[in-house]
């Protein structure tokens, strides 16, 4: 089965592309709210949080990345 037209077709693939592959170069004790410069690989120059597949970590670490990133902002070492 066929999508009808041409754009739906491209939306379709966009939703299921693949995502990245995993990243094991990442050493879990370095994640810390403490480690502030670690933390800031996984933000932008802004400060959002990079989503999962630009990152490429599983979603346990994702979760926890994103509350030391908060912890590290509610003590201020992360503007």
């Amino acid at each position: 089965m066929e999508p009808k037209t041409k754009q739906r077709l491209i939306n379709f693939r966009k939703a299921n592309r693949r995502l990245p592959r995993r990243r094991y170069d990442i050493q879990i004790e370095k994640i810390t709210y403490t480690n502030p410069d670690y933390l800031a690989k996984f933000t932008t120059e802004t400060g959002k949080i990079l989503p999962r597949r630009t990152t490429g970590v599983s979603a346990w670490m994702h979760r926890r990345i994103t509350k030391e990133i908060k912890r590290s902002r509610a003590v201020n070492l992360i503007a």
